[in-house]
């Protein structure tokens, strides 16, 4: 029989596909499941969708129902042979975001004195932050790009951590 596999974990998400039937012959089925493993491990992620999609235009000639699943629940839907290579320096931006987080904590912290009166939320600059690190350094294109610039417009809505942020990278 064969180990249960990341997509086999999150199974539940994906619509239940075989919930409704009965497993007339659980030994075939599972030879079939160890084949299907063994043809990703051999020959990727890639051959095995081709041979998937073969199969479910096969069932539809054969008039097969088969049931249509659309949307998943924030699983990662690219196999990971096929993530493409990190572009940076994973640790250099590591480094970078914890800079990020202590900043955010300082400014919060000092933004809910009394005499400033302006409030802020941790969380809401982290999460903002991470967005903004993450579209500058591998999305958003600088003025002097041959197609030209991004433009980048947002409401900082977790003052004052996330408007100090957009205007100093602005």
């Amino acid at each position: 029989m064969t180990s249960v596999s990341a997509g086999e974990e999150n199974s539940h998400i994906r619509s239940g596909l075989t919930n409704q039937l009965p497993d007339v012959d659980p030994e075939e089925t599972g030879e079939w499941l160890e084949s299907f493993d063994q043809l990703v491990e051999t020959h990727g992620t890639e051959r095995a969708e081709y041979i998937v999609r073969s199969l479910l235009q096969r069932a539809g000639a054969k008039s097969i129902g088969v049931p249509m699943v659309t949307t998943t629940d924030y699983v990662n839907t690219i196999p990971k042979d096929q993530e493409p290579k990190f572009p940076g320096d994973e640790e250099m931006e590591r480094r970078y975001r914890r800079v990020l987080r202590w900043n955010a904590a300082v400014m919060v912290h000092r933004a809910q004195r009394e005499d400033i009166g302006v409030g802020g939320h941790i969380s809401s600059y982290a999460g903002v932050s991470t967005l903004y690190e993450v579209g500058l350094n591998h999305f958003f294109r600088g003025q002097n790009h041959p197609g030209g610039g991004d433009q980048v417009f947002s409401r900082a809505t977790p003052a004052p951590a996330t408007t100090h942020a957009h205007t100093s990278r602005a």
